[in-house]
């Protein structure tokens, strides 16, 4: 069964289990992984790893695309495995490890690891674990449901390790289109002028002679786990979709948009329900990740093509769509995440960003990342990538939550991902700002009005007005800047107790 997989016949006495292939794993290793948001990742190796006995392997340092599915990350964490992890990861258990500074983590730009690791800035990979669609008879190997850095993995990494996922049917193969640009200084343009411009090859080049093991699995990916639009994030959409009308209307955009990027999450993904129920038509996406609304835009006819580094979709979606690939193929394309997120090709296609933030300030500043300016939550990903080169940047959040203890619109954010410079709007449930070509106190009058909760609105505008009283490009009263996440973690709400 597996012979049509394995193409490279003498590939097929390096079989082996995955608990075998985990014992080629010593200490203080740099080791890569496949998988991008849950997609295409290792599924049997690291788990094996992390269950290795009697102890298995310390302070390994873990690359990957972006997040593991099956608690993966959680498994390796607690079994005391890693050391330190990059560029992206969304486990509890892991999260919990990185912000009490047992495993240091390294919160990367997802369209800059693999020149990282090409100009060997970051340490030499010991082994690559890929998991691999069909190895060919050359040794290249076609990816699964994403490619992520697995290419940049492939080449850099001394051993590989390759899964041969049985479950995925090899209607997938062919949907990958897998281009190298090169190192400095002889890097080369990225040729792509559309969402649909394929300049790759199908499978990824490998020198067979690295290919230390190969292991069979059968596991599907984790499913994402997508919510139903609710009251807030369905006013959000509709927020945006009457925008993109009103900038049809005066002859900015086209009834087909721009090529779209949404972010990962309920947020994002109820955004791009929304486009189901407007006028819009021919639409495209370059972005990291096609999830569950991608596809259900295609079956609405609405999504002519979807270009991206992985597919993580709901259970639902999922055996929707790989039970009958064939039908989805001609509008899918991956490709690997220094492709996906290149701002080259971001600035040339025109893309509309929409990402979701924690938390955004009064002059457009968003934290993507961090819980109370301190503790990771997952990392920037991608989102930077297309927010400092998208033709629209929208960031995209609620007004407040937990009973409104919390306030999504700030006085100064707690922390910095993405800079006014790069936020051209903000929407809340209740409301949009448009800041593009506004000064600071512009934005600042326009964020308050239009995206603040009620809850907040006064207090923000009376911080505002004392701040604007001691003067300045960008009025803070900084003694009392970050006075409301200090005040969540006194009273456990940002609102002013009676007492105050």
């Amino acid at each position: 069964m597996y012979e049509e997989r394995i193409r490279r016949t003498e590939l097929s006495q390096k079989i082996a289990s995955a608990e075998n292939a985990a014992l080629l794993f010593r200490d203080n290793m740099v080791v890569a992984s496949s998988g991008f948001t849950k997609a295409g990742d290792s599924k049997a190796v690291l788990k094996a790893l992390a269950a290795r006995t009697p102890v298995p392997p310390r302070n390994i340092t873990l690359i990957t695309g972006a997040s593991l599915g099956h608690n993966t990350d959680g498994a390796l964490a607690a079994a005391q495995v890693l050391h330190k992890r990059m560029p992206f990861q969304v486990d509890p258990v892991l999260r919990q490890q990185i912000n009490a500074g047992e495993v240091l983590f390294t919160d990367q730009h997802l369209g800059e690891s693999a020149e990282l690791i090409h100009e060997k800035i970051l340490p030499r990979i010991d082994i690559a674990v890929i998991e691999a669609l069909i190895i060919e008879e050359d040794g290249s190997i076609v990816p699964t449901t994403s490619v992520g850095n697995t290419a940049t993995f492939a080449e850099a990494a001394d051993k590989i390790i390759v899964e041969i996922n049985m479950s995925v049917p090899l209607s997938v193969y062919g949907v990958h289109d897998i281009f190298r640009t090169g190192v400095w200084p002889d890097r080369q343009i990225i040729p792509i002028t559309g969402a649909d411009t394929r300049i790759g090859r199908r499978s990824i080049p490998v020198d067979p002679g690295k290919i230390v093991a190969v292991v069979l699995t059968t596991t599907t990916d984790s499913p994402a786990q997508i919510n139903a639009p609710d009251e807030k994030t369905s006013a959000i959409a509709g927020h945006l979709l009457t925008f993109f009308s009103h900038e049809i209307q005066k002859g900015r955009l086209q009834r087909s948009l721009r090529p779209l990027q949404s972010g990962i999450g309920k947020v994002a993904n109820a955004v791009m329900e929304g486009f189901l129920d407007g006028d819009f038509h021919h639409l495209t996406m370059y972005s990291e990740v096609i999830q569950d609304s991608a596809f259900n835009l295609i079956d609405a006819g609405k999504l002519d093509i979807a270009s991206a580094s992985s597919i993580t979709v709901s259970q639902p979606c999922y055996e929707r769509v790989f039970n009958n690939f064939e039908r989805y193929k001609p509008h899918i394309i991956l490709r690997p995440q220094d492709i996906s997120n290149a701002a080259e090709v971001i600035r040339r296609l025109g893309v509309i960003s929409i990402n979701t933030a924690i938390e955004c300030d009064i002059y457009g500043h968003v934290n993507s990342t961090h819980i109370g300016g301190t503790a990771m939550m997952n990392g920037i990903g991608g989102s930077n990538d297309f927010a400092r080169n998208a033709y629209l940047s929208i960031f995209v959040t609620q007004s407040s939550s937990k009973a409104n203890s919390i306030s999504h619109i700030v006085p100064m954010a707690s922390h910095v991902d993405n800079t006014e410079h790069d936020v051209d709007i903000i929407v809340t449930e209740t409301g949009l700002a448009d800041l593009r070509g506004l000064a600071p106190r512009e934005r600042a009058r326009l964020i308050i009005s239009n995206c603040a909760h009620a809850s907040y609105k006064d207090e923000l505008n009376n911080y505002f007005t004392e701040a604007c009283r001691s003067g300045g490009h960008t009025p803070h009263l900084l003694q009392e800047a970050l006075s409301w996440h200090a005040r969540f973690q006194q009273n456990g709400t940002m609102l002013k107790t009676v007492h105050e």
